[in-house]
């Protein structure tokens, strides 16, 4: 898509076409004037770069659980000969239509006890901690290079956005309500798990919901985060690279049986990892 009011001062692409939430969102300006641009979807800081075509890009999201309604994207372009100019635009969101699913998982999950529940709010804490460090550092070029691949051979299942009703095996009257951030992989236990994109490991370890957990910073605000894994292949601060072995798949943490749930996360939103397969992203201009 190319967005008609901004069409006439500059052209802006826009990948996907259409919007819901849950999307990915790839910006493209062609601009030969820019030194630099800055720019926000919905209030949140979208973060440009230049590819090695010379195009400035971006790639942001709409959170799963965003209302279906506009999203303002502003952007200011500053001018290599002095000055700026400004742009803006509202963008229709159409509904995504996620599905509804019952599943049963063991009553630790369901109802934690007082001392799970302690051990969760520490874990919330610190994945809180470790994302606004990340964000806190964010540089002028993303770790990510091209694009990225699944973590896994293995068949994916379309369970991205669903609602859920999760059941206690012991007694199905105890139930909670959740939402599935991320896109599970029918992958048996031992399944070699591999780095999405290029990036820093900022967590491998073992959590309460997720089991054991990486998570990879990919730069400008954009995360992986593979879980439930049975063993680990590498530690947090290591840098990995495209395909790189993580771990091995298992069933550790809230499961019903082995498999992958692989999440991607935008600053603070949920994104449907299976659109972010999808995309054709660029190589930046200094990639080795």
């Amino acid at each position: 898509m190319v967005l008609p009011a901004l069409l006439a001062a500059q052209t802006v692409k826009l990948t996907p076409p259409q919007l819901e939430p849950g999307s990915p969102v790839l910006l493209e300006i062609a601009s030969s004037d820019c030194a630099a641009i800055d720019g926000t979807l919905n209030g949140v800081p979208v973060r440009f770069f230049r590819a090695a075509n010379h195009h400035w890009y971006a790639l942001a999201g709409i959170d799963v659980e965003a209302p279906v309604a506009p999203v303002k994207l502003a952007l200011t372009l500053r001018l290599a000969a002095g000055g700026s100019r400004e742009l803006t635009e509202q963008i229709p969101l159409i509904p995504a239509n996620y599905r509804t699913a019952t599943i049963t998982v063991a009553p630790k999950f369901v109802a934690p006890p007082p001392e799970a529940q302690k051990r969760i709010e520490e874990e919330r804490a610190l994945k809180a901690k470790l994302f606004a460090e990340a964000n806190a550092r964010i540089g002028d070029e993303p770790a990510w290079n091209g694009d990225f691949r699944p973590p896994v051979h293995s068949q994916p299942t379309d369970s991205f956005g669903t609602r859920r009703i999760d059941k206690s095996t012991a007694d199905p009257s105890q139930q909670i309500s959740t939402i599935h951030k991320g896109m599970d992989f029918r992958a048996k236990s031992g399944t070699p798990v591999h780095a999405a994109n290029a990036g820093t490991v900022i967590l491998a370890g073992h959590l309460y919901y997720e089991g054991n957990c990486v998570i990879i910073d990919h730069g400008l605000g954009l995360y992986t985060l593979y879980m439930h894994l049975s063993k680990f292949s590498v530690h947090a601060g290591e840098q990995v690279k495209t395909g790189q072995l993580l771990g091995l798949s298992g069933a550790t943490g809230r499961v019903t049986g082995p498999h992958l749930h692989w999440a991607v996360r935008y600053q603070d939103a949920y994104i449907d990892p299976g659109k972010l397969l999808s995309l054709t992203l660029p190589v930046h201009a200094n990639a080795p």
